[in-house]
């Protein structure tokens, strides 16, 4: 039923669905059609205008503002305007807006906007077209009058819509009103055609006595302009009505607005719409009936075998298997139903309940032999417990053991007599609670105990067994199930964790030790100071570095090395140990946490270190190593109130330890911040690396001038930063932090590089470039790759390269920058000794390094005036070097006093501010 009226009800909506298409297009088809009759209608008011206005009598009476003339012209034409063309009212103005001659009418002048035509036509000399609605609805075409190429006056004519009222009717076929709303006038106006609903009265309307009441019905049911988008049916007299408007866009009156009223009758398509769906509801109904008819046929047969079915199961149930079957078809169709399944399924439930019947007799032999395995495995259950090597203990809900297996037994050494019937914690609570000895322990204890275990849960406990030997056991306490008529056992199963605990102290020792030298690590030591620091206690803490242990595990092995720590850490903990917490932090580096010390007893004990690790005398194949350590002292809270700043301010101080001359150790003042110095380092490491990646740093170069000739082919690279303030900043303030932090050998290719690719640009003019090279670079194993490299890539000439290493790097690793010094003189480029003679002992290896220049350092120079030493030693290195045949190149020439003595003393080169000022390397690529 449901479905059926499913499609009754599409059906009818399908066909009104249609009505609805066909009503809209068609009332979209007429506002069309009436648009285009008014639009044709003020075409060709607006051409009449047009003809009226260039009458020549009309020009020259206006011209000349002659009233009487005017009249005359407009009379001549009015008969042939009113008769033929149906025009109502012929106005003529001059350009003030004075009306200067009339025909026909009764629209009073002073309701149009006279002046605002003739302000529009007047300005384009184009004439206009317009609709205003009012008492009645006029169409006005405005006109200028033209005179020698100028507008002289405007005429106005003025037509009703009764044409156009007539065309619609025609072309619609429908019964048409035009109705004005909103106007305000004060003329005395029909009642009788009045619609209040639509604050509007009917202009002119067809077939009244039948319209209006339909229209003054319609005004209650909609408002007006949703007619002039969907048309409004109504039933009205036994006919279906259809009522839309068209609005009539061109009315410029703003107080009115007008409709044409479009009245159609489609009864013949509504009453066609009801009679095909109440013959769809006619067919439906009869086809539900069949439907039904056709249902109770076809199921009169399945309904009779489903009661033969259900009739045969109380049958079953009283065991008449065989008369079951023999009523029931023997073999279910190839196409069956869920019929013949339901036959088939209970003729497979009697044979299945037969065979059933006779399974109980097998079944009821088989429980006994099933009885009997299970004893089986009892007895194997019992077995395995004994094997099982874990202590397991079954004992009652008061805590007396029941059972215990042969492994409890054997690691006892007790037998079940001396087990069975005691309490739990009797045997396996090794350890009394305090203040009480094992004799003393009580019942109500051991309840307590018990009833602990009434839910699962693990322990460890200490077990000493029958070797005397003291054991970890893990406990695991649970419930066994039992029937409610049984008593509750509990089953307590021990797992010997000796091991596991020996192995986790360990590793609890390993993560706070230094597996090398068995002292306190890092962690652990920053823990304790942290400790100290919480508990407000005041101290100190020394941090000590080995000096030269870098060249004692390159000299003698790694192997060595690791010796040595050993037998510093155990010189430290013999002697501090049971004063100090003393751990190595990593390397070569070790720390002492002192607390509740001064700073004097602080230096006496960095002392008393240099004095014992000065007397370990370490030797290994043959060779025997002093052994020192550069100390530096922090005191807490003065230096810090976090680890972090302690050791950060400890690690300062040993840096500054490093550098003195005079004593191993080296105590912060109260002044002096290692944050600030430490936050200076890392603003000088980020502008370095800034520098690196921006290629902002700025590249000098220096003269180095022949004394002989004062000619200049030979300029020191000197490196720069631009500070944002505009000035430079040199080397001194940044150069140390970058050997610290590892930069400078970035820095160094640098330098090459952008040398090298000024060079390639120099070396036509025949001048040569001189690039210091630090320490580390002589360590770069891939400096020579480096240098093939630019060397390829930038064009330049090597010969014209010269690197320089300063005397203090040549002599601390000889054999490192002699074998450097030769593979660069093996690519062609040329080298040279820079700060010759601070080292005193580098005469002995000048003659084998390779260098090609050897440059004095500048405090001899400087000082030739008033030191007669300085005279000696420069002479001496200039003997030296000639003897050797490399030139010398004097530093820090800054007076012409000195150059007299250079020349004396054969030397080659000088180089300083007397002699040449740095300058861009830019500006000397220029020329």
């Amino acid at each position: 039923m449901i479905l059926v009226a499913l499609f009754i009800w599409l059906g009818h909506h399908h066909l009104m669905q249609q009505f609805e298409n066909s009503r809209m297009a068609h009332h979209e088809r007429q506002q069309r059609e009436i648009r285009l009759a008014m639009q044709r209608s003020a075409d060709n008011l607006r051409q009449l205008a047009g003809l009226t206005a260039a009458a020549p009598a009309l020009g020259n009476a206006l011209a000349i503002n002659d009233t009487l003339a005017i009249d005359n012209a407009l009379r001549s034409q009015w008969p042939s305007l009113q008769l033929e063309a149906g025009v109502d009212e012929v106005l003529v103005f001059n350009p003030q807006g004075q009306q200067l001659g009339h025909s026909g009418g009764m629209q009073p002048v002073n309701e149009l906007p006279v002046q605002g035509w003739i302000d529009d036509v007047l300005a384009r000399e184009a004439p206009m077209t317009t609709l205003r609605c009012g008492l009645n609805c006029q169409q006005y075409a405005a006109v200028p009058i033209l005179m020698a190429g100028s507008s002289i006056g405007m005429v106005v004519l003025s037509r009703s819509l009764a044409d156009v009222t007539r065309e619609a009717k025609e072309v619609s076929g429908s019964e048409i009103a035009l109705m004005v709303t909103g106007y305000t006038g004060t003329a005395t106006l029909d009642v009788g055609r009045r619609l209040p609903e639509w604050n509007g009265h009917l202009v002119a309307l067809t077939s009244r006595e039948a319209t209006l009441p339909l229209l003054e019905r319609a005004s209650h049911v909609a408002p007006i302009f949703t007619l002039a988008d969907r048309p409004l049916s109504l039933p009205y007299a036994e006919r279906y009505l259809e009522i839309s408007a068209v609005y009539m866009e061109d009315d410029a009156d703003w107080r009115s607005t007008g409709y044409f009223l479009l009245i159609s009758d489609v009864t013949p398509q509504t009453v066609a719409i009801q009679k095909a769906t109440n013959t769809l509801l006619v067919l439906g109904v009869v086809g539900w009936l069949a439907a039904e008819l056709l249902l109770l046929a076809i199921l009169l047969g399945p309904m009779a075998r489903l009661r033969r079915v259900a009739s045969l199961l109380p049958a079953l149930a009283k065991g008449d298997f065989t008369g079951v079957r023999g009523k029931l078809p023997q073999h279910t169709p190839r196409l069956s139903n869920e019929i013949d399944v339901l036959e088939n399924v209970t003729r497979t439930l009697a044979n299945q309940l037969e065979h059933l019947e006779s399974s109980v007799t097998v079944h009821s032999s088989q429980l006994a032999e099933r009885i009997d395995e299970l004893a089986r495995e009892r007895d194997f259950v019992n077995s395995l417990l004994d094997t099982a090597q874990v202590f397991i203990v079954v004992h009652s809900s008061d805590g007396r053991i029941q059972r215990v297996n042969a492994y409890t037994r054997g690691r006892l050494a007790l037998n079940d007599s001396e087990l069975i019937g005691r309490y739990f914690y009797d045997i396996f609570d090794q350890l009394p609670p305090a203040g009480l000895p094992i004799s003393g322990r009580s019942l109500a204890r051991d309840t307590s105990l018990n009833a602990a275990l009434k839910t699962p849960q693990q322990e460890e406990r200490t077990l000493q067994t029958a070797d005397k030997r003291c054991c970890t056991v893990a406990w695991y306490h649970s419930t066994l199930p039992a029937h409610s008529r049984e008593q509750a056992l509990r089953i307590s199963v021990g797992l010997d964790i000796t091991e596991r605990k020996a192995a986790e102290e360990r590793l609890t020792w390993l993560a706070e030790r230094d597996p090398l030298t068995e002292l306190f690590n890092r962690r652990y030591f920053q823990d304790a100071l942290q400790s100290a620091l919480l508990h407000n206690s005041e101290g100190a803490i020394v941090l000590l570095d080995l000096d030269q242990f870098k060249e004692i595990n390159e000299l003698s092995g790694h192997h060595v090395g690791d010796h040595l720590l050993r037998e510093v850490a155990e010189t430290l903990f013999l002697n501090l140990g049971q004063r100090s917490i003393i751990a190595r932090l990593g390397g070569d580096e070790f720390a002492l946490l002192l607390e509740g010390v001064t700073s004097e007893q602080a230096i006496s004990i960095a002392g008393y270190i240099s004095q014992l690790l000065s007397g370990i005398g370490f030797q290994s194949a043959g060779r025997k190593h002093h052994i020192s350590a550069s100390m530096g002292i922090a005191l807490f809270p003065t230096h810090g109130r976090t680890p972090a700043d302690l050791l950060a301010s400890a690690d300062m101080a040993m840096y500054k330890a490093k550098e003195s001359t005079h004593q191993r150790w080296y105590l912060l003042s109260q002044a002096e911040n290692a944050k600030d110095e430490l936050q200076d380092r890392v603003y000088w490491v980020e502008q370095l690396h800034n520098a690196l990646e921006n290629d902002s740093f700025e590249l000098m170069a220096q003269p180095i001038v022949r004394l002989e000739d004062q000619d200049i082919k030979h300029y020191e690279v000197l490196l720069r930063i631009r500070h944002p303030d505009g000035s430079l900043i040199t080397p001194q303030q940044f150069i140390t932090i970058a050997e610290q932090s590892g930069l400078v050998v970035p820095l160094d290719r640098w330098v090459i590089k952008h040398s090298l690719q000024a060079l390639s640009t120099l070396q036509t003019r025949g001048i040569s470039l001189a690039v210091n090279l630090s320490g580390q670079s002589l360590h770069d194993l891939e400096l020579k790759q480096y240098l093939t490299d630019e060397l390829r890539s930038s064009g330049a000439d090597p010969h014209h390269l010269i690197l320089e290493v300063t005397e203090t790097a040549a002599i601390t690793d000889f054999s490192t920058a002699r074998n450097v010094l030769q593979t660069v003189r093996d690519l062609g480029c040329r080298t040279a000794l820079d700060d010759f003679g601070i080292g005193f002992s580098s005469f002995h290896y000048l003659g084998q390094l390779p260098v090609d220049y050897i440059k004095i350092d500048g405090s001899f120079i400087r000082s030739l005036l008033i030191n007669p030493d300085s005279h000696t030693i420069v002479k001496a290195i200039a003997d030296i070097a000639q003897g050797f045949g490399k030139q010398t190149i004097a530093e820090f020439v800054d007076q012409a006093a000195l150059m007299p003595i250079l020349k004396e003393y054969g030397i080659t080169y000088g180089q300083g501010f007397y002699l040449g000022k740095p300058l861009p390397l830019a500006q000397l690529l220029e020329g």
